[in-house]
């Protein structure tokens, strides 16, 4: 942007911005969200128990996890073991394809497990799977 001066000349005004110091503060807070995004996604603290086969979980998921202390969550938040059902009928849109993996702490015992079971397959979901983890392997002679 030019202006005249009051002795008749004709000035540039400085208006660059230098934009180097926010492209820094941008990709520290890029990795911050990296590092940070994968504790945020399993907030719920559950040790599941180890077998031998494990399928990769890859597509878009509805967690449904039991802690030790037996509270039963939908994704990260608290629901009634009782309202589980309507809570998943409200969730889900096609329950004949839909599928729900189910995260149970191999502390808890199994009445508590086949009872958010029945509440999953009474909502009309017929393919839950259940999350483990596999078991370390030993060098076989």
């Amino acid at each position: 942007m030019a202006f005249t001066a009051a002795n008749g000349r004709t000035q540039i005004a400085l208006a660059d911005i230098n934009i180097t110091p926010l492209v820094d503060v941008v990709l520290v807070l890029l990795i911050i969200f990296m590092v940070t995004a994968p504790v945020l996604q399993s907030g719920i603290e559950v040790a599941v128990p180890k077998t031998r086969t494990v399928k990769e979980i890859t597509e878009e998921r509805l967690v449904i996890s039991i802690n030790k202390k037996q509270e039963v969550f939908l994704g990260n938040d608290p629901v009634n073991i009782n309202e589980i059902g309507a809570k998943l009928r409200q969730k889900v849109r096609d329950p004949q394809h839909q599928s729900i993996f189910l995260r149970a702490d191999e502390d808890v015992p199994f009445g508590a497990f086949a009872t958010v079971m029945d509440a999953v397959k009474s909502s009309g979901i017929t393919n839950v799977s259940i999350v483990t983890q596999p078991l370390e392997s030993h060098a076989q002679h």
